[in-house]
């Protein structure tokens, strides 16, 4: 290793080995991953607990696993509910706070009305039952849309950065187009609390502006572990291009 490059080296420990960043933005789809987890859990609970009940259709008899406590499809229910609502309603920054405080108003203000007692009382005998086929059947349709968006389609238009540059992949048909990183802004994006921190395990969206004669804007929602790897991100586009290259994923858990 020349002087020069010992000294880079000393300056930006670990880089030498991290050569190239590729973002992977993701659909609000990454988020349902509690949707199918907690079925297979279910699923799980209602094979090793469940009792067979027997039903008829006509002449024919079937006889179906069921667990007797009404409280596994409340739970799957509120799941799902829950994922559809934080996956289509986005609460930014203040927005996120305002809501808590909201939440905790009402909490206290329940607890000294003694309201929580009805609303306990209306959840207690709300009965929601749903036998171990559904489980097994709707949580692996919702896995395999699950896999195949995160792990396939998403992977179709990506960015790399690298020392100085950025390349902007689009696998189907697109090609690639290249930008000069001199001038370039990369940030992230105020979080939403639940859907980046509570469903997305610290996701974050990343906005991308190029400068120069070729001035592009780019947003790449819901990446994974972006607050981990912005830094490695303004570092390289801060350097100048060099022919070592080694991967790090940014959207991936690797």
């Amino acid at each position: 290793m020349s002087s020069a490059q010992a000294d880079r080296a000393t300056a930006l420990p670990g880089l030498e080995a991290k050569r190239e960043v590729v973002v992977y933005a993701h659909t609000s789809l990454l988020y349902w991953w509690p949707v199918w987890a907690i079925g297979y859990i279910l699923a799980l609970v209602t094979y090793s607990q469940g009792s067979l009940y027997t039903f008829t259709s006509g002449d024919q008899e079937f006889k179906v696993l069921i667990h007797p406590s009404k409280n596994l499809g409340v739970i799957y229910t509120m799941t799902f509910f829950l994922v559809i609502l934080i996956t289509n309603v986005s609460l930014r920054g203040y927005a996120s706070a305002m809501v808590i405080a909201l939440v905790l108003a009402l909490t206290f203000a329940f607890a000294y009305l003694n309201i929580w007692d009805d609303i306990f009382g209306a959840f207690n005998a709300l009965a929601i039952f749903m036998n171990f086929g559904f489980y097994v059947f709707f949580s692996t349709a919702v896995f395999v849309v699950w896999a195949l968006n995160v792990l396939v389609f998403d992977r179709l238009d990506y960015w790399i950065f690298r020392p100085g540059q950025l390349v902007h992949v689009r696998v189907l048909g697109g090609g690639e187009e290249t930008f000069d990183a001199h001038g370039m802004s990369v940030h992230k994006l105020r979080d939403d609390i639940f859907r980046h921190w509570v469903l997305g395990l610290g996701s974050g969206d990343v906005a991308i502006a190029t400068s120069g004669a070729k001035k592009e804007e780019f947003l790449a929602p819901n990446v994974l572990f972006v607050g981990s790897k912005l830094r490695e991100i303004q570092r390289l586009i801060a350097m100048k291009p060099d022919d070592t290259q080694s991967v790090t994923v940014l959207g991936d858990p690797s």
